[in-house]
């Protein structure tokens, strides 16, 4: 598994002065790839909404200057090479004679421009920038990155920087970054123009995504998949049924109780593989009194509550009866394979009734109290029945939670304009280092990137001031333990209920060859498909 953290400023100097070779398999013959999974992408605008669905799928039209190899290792992508110039500046040597979709040249001007606009609050991208005090362009494919500190995720945090046309942008009206939670429609929004591996030829919010292979790419692509049509379907049976009836190729949202009949289906295969994706639990800690629950002050900023809700949690039972054996229970807000993560972290202790209920009757609640849990329907595996299971735990301790499911397009608009006293929520680890998870999810929210998806007003002085640290620590032992303690501080005051860790296997045709992806984000440039 990656490792993305780096010794020491002289180690970042060697780590990143070297440029991997890029190894391409060339296109054997045109095939097309019907993909199904359960929910759609928000947003064709590469710089609006840190989405993982969203993340990846635009990712397959809009390129980074660096991007993961099959191994999770980074390698060049619009950047060839790069090196220190000093602790805080990395020049970078973008790849010449690339080509937007529309034709247009790629430049430094591209670069500087997608930095200033993904670093638009609007937006909930700018963590991937985080850190990055400038863009200088040195030529038309030479750019210095200034940072603040020495930045030991830089690289890690650049995969999901994508590029986009100034031209493009300007001529299109889209300088702007599109308002996703005010329900703002742009051009770039719904049409991308990217230098990437496919052209995304149509979008259907809800129905359809249509992409083809770029032909003026400038790599070559290791499969052979030259069409792909994605399909969300949020209906579980629904999407297994277009599976077996050989409507759909492929379908990376499994459903659970589904899983042993199609490993036991002679026409497909079920790849396994974990996710490094935590699935949890968060409560507004902020407000004087919750929107949506019980007059009076706020229970979730007395610990004792929140530790409550924690420990009323049957997480084995959890995993054995909803997730039927693909989740691992969670006790840290972090999976296995993600830098900072350790067994003795996230070890998960039983659910304590008893004791759940004695932290309520301290904390003023022993009649308990009532309030609104918002859930996604159609993202996670098993979302909104792992969301009924915990009402009806948090029932057990006299906790009266109402369940509001809705569709993921609609929740995430709710939770980011704050309109939510609860909700559940997974965690993707992008960079594959915990740091950006404490970053975006619990440190005290700014106008950049520090909290940008701390929608629960949490703020606690410790875990900011060793986030705040670990940013620039370059040394390893010591950033270790700067993540080993910010994550107990977020475990130990419940600032989030963790629930588990997902699996995710990913079921298709025999003739169907791709590899997995730990991020649960499917390369198409990778898949093959044989007649």
């Amino acid at each position: 598994m990656l490792k993305p953290i780096l010794r020491s400023t002289r180690l970042l100097a060697l780590a990143i002065g070297m440029s991997a070779t890029l190894v391409s398999v060339s296109a054997v013959q045109a095939n097309e790839l019907k993909w199904a999974a359960q929910n759609d992408i928000l947003t064709l605008d590469p710089h609006a909404q840190n989405h993982a669905t969203t993340n990846n799928i635009v990712g397959h039209a809009y390129e980074p200057l660096v991007r993961y190899d099959r191994n999770y290792k980074v390698e060049p992508s619009l950047a060839t090479s790069w090196q220190v110039v000093n602790p805080t500046t990395v020049r970078f040597n973008l790849r010449k004679n690339v080509k937007f979709q529309d034709g247009s040249a790629f430049t430094a001007d591209d670069v500087l421009f997608s930095f200033d606009r993904i670093r638009q609050p609007q937006g909930t991208m700018q963590i991937y920038v985080a850190g990055v005090k400038a863009i200088n362009k040195i030529d038309d494919h030479t750019i210095d990155v200034v940072l603040d500190k020495p930045n030991p995720t830089l690289l890690n945090s650049f995969t999901t920087f994508y590029i986009m046309s100034k031209a493009w942008a300007v001529k299109n009206k889209s300088e702007k970054v599109q308002d996703y939670k005010a329900k703002e429609i742009t051009f770039a929004s719904t049409n991308a123009n990217g230098t990437g591996p496919y052209v995304i030829k149509e979008w259907v919010a809800d129905q359809r995504l249509v992409m083809t292979a770029n032909k003026t790419w400038w790599d070559k692509l290791p499969g052979n998949v030259t069409d792909v049509i994605y399909t969300p379907i949020k209906s579980d049976p629904t999407r297994i049924a277009a599976l077996l009836a050989g409507n759909v190729d492929i379908v990376t949202d499994l459903p659970t109780q589904d899983v042993a009949r199609l490993r036991s289906t002679p026409a497909l295969s079920v790849l396994d593989g974990p996710e490094v994706r935590t699935i949890f639990i968060g409560v507004d800690q902020g407000s004087n009194e919750l929107k949506y629950g019980s007059k009076g002050p706020n229970p979730f900023k007395d610990v004792r509550v929140r530790k409550a809700l924690n420990m009323s949690i049957d997480r084995v039972a959890i995993q054995r009866s909803i997730m039927r054996g693909l989740s691992v229970p969670a006790a840290i807000m972090v999976a296995p394979g993600v830098n900072g993560h350790t067994a003795e972290l996230d070890k998960v202790a039983p659910p304590d009734l008893d004791g759940a209920k004695k932290l309520l009757a301290d904390a003023g609640y022993a009649n308990g109290f009532d309030f609104t849990l918002d859930c996604p329907n159609n993202r996670y595996v098993n979302d909104e029945e792992v969301c009924q299971a915990v009402v009806n735990m948090w029932a057990k301790v006299g906790i009266r939670a109402k369940l509001n499911a809705t569709n993921f397009s609609s929740f995430i608009s709710k939770i980011q304009n704050f309109d939510s006293s609860a909700y559940l929520l997974g965690w993707g680890v992008a960079t594959y280092d915990a740091q950006y998870s404490l970053q975006s999810l619990v440190m005290t929210r700014t106008t950049g990137s520090d909290g940008n998806f701390n929608f629960l007003k949490i703020s606690n002085a410790k875990v900011d001031a060793l986030t705040e640290a670990m940013k620039t620590e370059m040394d390893k032992t010591k950033r270790d333990n700067m993540l080993k303690e910010a994550l107990t501080i977020t475990r130990d005051e419940a600032l989030y209920v963790p629930l588990h860790h997902q699996m995710r296997p990913w079921a298709m045709k025999k003739n169907v060859g791709i590899a997995h992806n730990s991020n649960d984000a499917p390369k198409m440039y990778y898949a093959t498909v044989s007649k």
